[in-house]
């Protein structure tokens, strides 16, 4: 998209769209957030205007529970949720609400999987950035693609 408003990162995972999407959806809590905090509630519905519901957790205890809906879900390829509404599309102000748009490519014997956020306007953009996008989204991706790559070559979860 090239939009001011669109922060993305991207990874290149040795294992198929299948095997990440399967890490991606059975497994969240494993990689969801980088490390040490952790992501102990992780209550989806995965379908279109089903809960997106997570809670991230700090080392120290302090929690941030986060609410939002699934927009598209094309399994294996594609996964879209928004903070902007709530299940049974109750809209929520937010400072933060943006766009996810999580995609899962074959490439290269892999998966181009690419995770982008689309906010409102460029101020939420800058704010996400300056809150270490690039870093913690980096880290998640990498965590993601451990957990994948571990799955394809071993076929036994971890």
């Amino acid at each position: 998209m090239g939009d001011s408003r669109e922060l993305s990162i991207s990874r290149l995972i040795k294992a198929s769209p299948e095997t990440v999407w399967k890490i991606y959806t059975e497994r969240t809590g494993e990689w969801f957030c980088p490390r040490p905090w952790t992501t102990p509630v992780v209550d989806w519905d995965l379908r279109v205007g089903g809960r997106a519901n997570v809670e991230l957790a700090s080392p120290e205890g302090e929690r941030h529970p986060y609410s939002g809906v699934f927009l598209e879900v094309v399994p294996g390829r594609r996964l879209v949720s928004t903070g902007a509404f709530t299940e049974g599309w109750v809209p929520q102000a937010g400072d933060m609400n943006f766009v996810r748009i999580d995609t899962f490519e074959p490439e290269a014997g892999g998966t181009r999987y690419t995770a982008t956020a689309r906010h409102w306007d460029e101020k939420a953009a800058e704010t996400h950035k300056a809150m270490g996008f690039q870093q913690g989204w980096g880290a998640v991706a990498d965590q993601l693609a451990v957990l994948a790559e571990t799955e394809q070559a071993t076929g036994e979860t971890q």
